[in-house]
């Protein structure tokens, strides 16, 4: 809905101020758990014939009523004769998604504007799916021929908000996952196949005096070197190619710090322990055959 303050131009001149509008009943703030943060509530004397009165949200109060009070003031909304008086401020609900920023709202009592439909919401101290046919039976007895539907518990509304953005993550979980074992697969072929071109190598080191911690080091700072070699490299593209997950991205950047470095750490101590099993079994290569491998 389209608004004006009462006594003020619109931010904006050359915009239009809009809100989303919602209609509501005394206790629905409590119902839905939406804290109260200045002002008061709508009560069961907020009626047609009293006076038009609205809350507005926090993300309203801030972008329009910055350097002054809200209460007491009012708003001129589209479509309706006689300005409302702001009588509280609320937090900001996401209505649509979890990550959708918060948007204007006004909200207005239900029983001041006269309207065909309504949804009734209930909140519940056990199992609300449990409560739906109590909720049935008492809509029954006030209207028999009144049709419900959409029957569904905060839960319901909150997954399928998310399924989309769910079912991406887990797709991008199990293509992680198998990137993560090729990647441990590929180091541990690749050390293997090193040692065995190196058992030689590896055992005229040991028959010239290298002690068992020196082969081990030889093996693993040789596999280490080329993964964090590889880890660079992955990390440079990953800055590059995640601007394009940035939509699916909430609570973090496509930059996240924290992020890189625990990836980058997990990924090390998995090849780390790729590399540690090729290099356990070249200890174990017998000098003499290895003198004579060839």
């Amino acid at each position: 809905m389209n608004f004006t303050v009462g006594g003020q131009p619109p931010v904006k001149p050359e915009d239009t101020a809009s809100a989303n509008f919602r209609l509501v009943s005394p206790r629905y703030l409590q119902a839905m758990g939406i804290p109260l943060k200045r002002g008061r509530d709508f009560n069961d004397h907020d009626r047609r014939d009293s006076t038009p009165v609205a809350l507005i949200n926090e993300t309203l109060a801030k972008h329009y009523f910055a350097n002054e009070d809200p209460i007491g003031k009012q708003l001129n909304i589209e479509g309706q004769q006689a300005p409302r008086e702001i009588v509280g401020i609320i937090g900001d609900v996401k209505q649509i998604k979890l990550d959708a920023e918060g948007k204007s709202e006004i909200y207005v009592p239900f029983f001041q504007i006269a309207v065909p439909a309504m949804n009734i919401v209930v909140r519940t101290k056990t199992d609300p799916g449990s409560m739906t046919s109590a909720v049935l039976r008492q809509i029954s007895r006030v209207d028999p021929d009144q049709p419900v539907f959409q029957v569904k518990t905060m839960d319901e509304y909150l997954g399928e908000s998310m399924a989309q953005r769910r079912l991406s993550t887990v797709l991008l979980g199990v293509f992680a996952a198998l990137a993560l074992i090729l990647a441990a697969l590929g180091v541990y072929g690749m050390m293997s196949y090193l040692v065995s071109q190196r058992t030689r190598e590896i055992g005229v080191r040991m028959a010239l005096g290298a002690r068992q911690l020196d082969i081990l080091t030889l093996v693993v700072r040789h596999g280490m070197w080329l993964s964090i070699l590889g880890i660079a490299v992955g990390v440079a593209a990953a800055l590059l190619l995640t601007r394009i997950l940035t939509s699916s991205l909430y609570g973090i950047s496509a930059s996240d710090p924290l992020t890189y470095v625990g990836i980058s750490a997990l990924l090390a101590l998995i090849a780390l322990l790729a590399c540690l099993i090729p290099a356990r079994r070249a200890l174990k290569v017998d000098p003499i055959i290895a003198l004579r491998y060839e």
